[in-house]
């Protein structure tokens, strides 16, 4: 369950950023200051585009000699279902390329749920414990769908949902066709995903989305009504939700000059 008993904003905290890199720097120096304090934290992870810059910033990080994950353990929030092992775009070898490869994490302490096993609704039961077991993720990165999904929950998934499996729309399946040399017939039909109610009990969620064709999204996310229609916007109810965005995905935010005065004015004793 989620303690609000330590609030660290009274909404959710909005920060604009001038490009796609610099939303990186930003998720990722939260991700350093959270392994300073706390060498073996959990760390959730995301795929698709909005991560990367996160991804190659921690490796630059690693690098420098600024970051270690060695202790680490992390979770990958979904997986596709029916993708062979070696494929190019199943997740974990997406996470494999882009984060291990780049850090100093154990890859054996990299977790997803198992999206080639036989008894589905088991391996979901079993991811969730295993959730359980490493005392929980301490920082979750999320990206955003153009429809306002926050890993594969679609539109109309359940507010309080678990790790399950989900068939996803043909939106979401023509949004990954990218990744599929363009071809939607390609992207799997069904998934594995943790469920809004598990990524709601992460202790700090930083989403980040770039480019104006999520602004509608990032929109909702921020300023519209907690629907799971929008399931989004469920993050409006989360102690300490951080949401990264540049100016293009910030351009629908009514509020977005409040947003930039209230993060320069942002005292340094409070909490990233």
């Amino acid at each position: 369950m989620l303690d609000t008993s330590d609030r660290h904003n009274d909404r959710v905290e909005v920060i604009i950023t001038d490009s796609a890199e610099a939303t990186g720097t930003i998720a990722a120096e939260a991700i350093e200051r959270l392994y300073a304090a706390k060498p073996a934290a959990v760390l959730g992870v995301a795929t698709g585009s909005s991560p990367l810059a996160i991804y190659a910033d921690l490796g630059r990080r690693v690098d420098a000699g600024t970051l270690s994950l060695a202790q680490a353990s992390a979770f990958m929030l979904d997986e596709y279902v029916g993708l062979a092992a070696d494929h190019a775009e199943r997740y974990r070898t997406v996470i494999e390329r882009e984060l291990v490869a780049r850090v100093d994490i154990d890859s054996g302490r990299v977790h997803g749920p198992d999206g080639a096993a036989s008894d589905l609704r088991g391996a979901c039961a079993a991811y969730e414990e295993a959730i359980r077991a490493a005392g929980g993720v301490d920082l979750q990165i999320l990206g955003v769908g153009t429809d306002g999904h926050i890993a594969f929950n679609e539109p109309g998934s359940s507010l309080a949902s678990r790790t399950r499996i989900k068939t996803l729309t043909s939106q979401t399946r023509r949004d990954n066709a990218r990744f599929f040399g363009g071809d939607v017939e390609a992207v799997p039909r069904h998934c594995l995903t943790q469920g809004i109610g598990t990524i709601m009990e992460a202790r700090h969620i930083v989403l980040v989305a770039t480019g104006r064709h999520k602004a509608e999204a990032v929109h909702h996310l921020v300023e519209g009504s907690i629907s799971a229609m929008w399931p989004a916007t469920i993050l409006q109810m989360h102690p300490h939700a951080t949401v990264v965005v540049d100016q293009s995905a910030a351009s629908r935010l009514q509020l977005a000059g409040y947003y930039t005065e209230t993060y320069e004015a942002k005292p340094d004793w409070q909490a990233f």
